[in-house]
């Protein structure tokens, strides 16, 4: 059996499974079959992990299709949260903060909060890179769009109004894998309500649609600030809710929630060989 745990953050939500129970098995294989919807145990990724006992823990993201993503601001904060419920259950010494080794470096997620099983962090990003306003064309139209690297690539595309269902479809997988990122990207649709307040619609990279995501919120927040007027501390309004962004002199501050929603093992073959 492989032991594995479950944790979301707005809806978007990943899969944990310890790194050495995984080392002479395919991650891309695996990975497809525990977040499949139906067969599977469900997931927009999977998280293999380790934690020290201190507290400190390191993380590889696969996505839902297999593919490998530097970071996801949602999965580290979920990782945080698994963190800290299992140090609560093991009745080792409260902490408050959580440092993460990523492939896009170390992150550090301070507590703020807990409210039953529900944590809130604010999670340090560090700065933004590359930030620029292009042209890009795709799916028979042209757009204006910001692309940024905030620990992952991303392309956000301002907007007066969120496409519709038709065009978000048509547009989101066009930009995700466009030739102007090899790697491919994430892509997120923005609108600036207010000076503090954007709201969003997501694609993920190897994913597709996703109710909710840290580093999609971050970027748009990014776009927003440089480019759309908002104010350097927003609130980023996705289908799964809103988290908060600070765009500051040392870099990125992402605030939000994360909760454990299981915690056990898997009992279907792992012949991902």
């Amino acid at each position: 059996m492989l032991s594995i745990a479950k944790a979301h953050a707005y809806g978007n939500d990943f899969l944990f499974v310890p790194a050495d129970q995984v080392e002479n098995l395919k991650l891309d294989e695996l990975s497809r079959r525990l977040c499949h919807r139906h067969s599977g145990l469900g997931g927009d990724g999977v998280i293999y992990y380790t934690i020290a006992p201190n507290g400190t823990a390191q993380m590889k993201l696969i996505n839902t299709d297999g593919s490998p993503s530097e970071l996801s601001g949602n999965g580290l904060r979920c990782l945080a949260a698994l963190v800290l419920y299992r140090r609560e259950h093991a009745r080792l010494a409260p902490i408050s903060e959580v440092r993460v080794d990523t492939d896009a470096g170390w992150k550090t997620l301070s507590l703020i909060s807990r409210q039953g099983g529900r944590y809130t962090f604010r999670a340090a990003m560090g700065q933004p890179e590359r930030v620029t306003e292009e042209s890009i064309e795709a799916a028979g139209e042209t757009l204006t769009v910001t692309t940024l690297a905030i620990g992952n690539p991303q392309c956000v595309a301002l907007m007066q109004e969120l496409p519709e269902l038709q065009r978000f479809n048509r547009l989101g997988p066009a930009l995700a894998t466009h030739r102007r990122f090899p790697e491919g990207t994430n892509v997120e649709f923005a609108v600036v309500e207010a000076p503090d307040r954007v709201r969003i619609l997501i694609w993920e990279r190897g994913v597709g649609p996703t109710h909710a995501s840290g580093t999609g919120a971050c970027a748009s927040a990014i776009s927003a600030i440089a480019h759309g007027g908002a104010a350097r501390d927003v609130q980023v309004i996705a289908p799964g809710g809103a988290q908060r962004v600070e765009w500051l002199a040392d870099g990125v501050y992402l605030t939000g929630w994360a909760e454990v929603v299981f915690d056990g093992h898997w009992v279907s073959s792992t012949s991902g060989r």
